[in-house]
């Protein structure tokens, strides 16, 4: 998708996909786990730590906001606080099913 296929009035859902995994996950993520952000509910298994990490970012991505160090609107990436255990993770925004 172009940059302005992803900003747009309607919020998004927001799939996170588990991109890499390094170490002993404490919550078990493995690449290719998602978790699906669709405003009113978190569909999937995430570790509290991440999730409460990503949150700010989440939402940002959900309600159009424009982040002008991504080359591509559309995904992000964040990682896992856990530094010796690090979990990244690939946010993209969807539109609702």
């Amino acid at each position: 998708m172009s940059k302005s296929d992803c900003i747009r009035d309607e919020p998004w859902q927001i799939l996170c996909r588990v991109v890499s995994q390094k170490g002993s996950c404490e919550a078990g993520h493995k690449v290719g786990d998602e978790i699906l952000f669709t405003g009113e509910e978190v569909k999937g298994r995430i570790c509290m730590s991440a999730m409460y990490s990503m949150i700010p970012k989440v939402y940002a991505m959900m309600y159009n906001a424009r982040l002008p160090w991504l080359k591509d609107q559309c995904i992000a990436t964040h990682t896992c606080p856990d530094g010796f255990n690090p979990v990244m993770f690939g946010l993209i925004r969807r539109s609702p099913a």
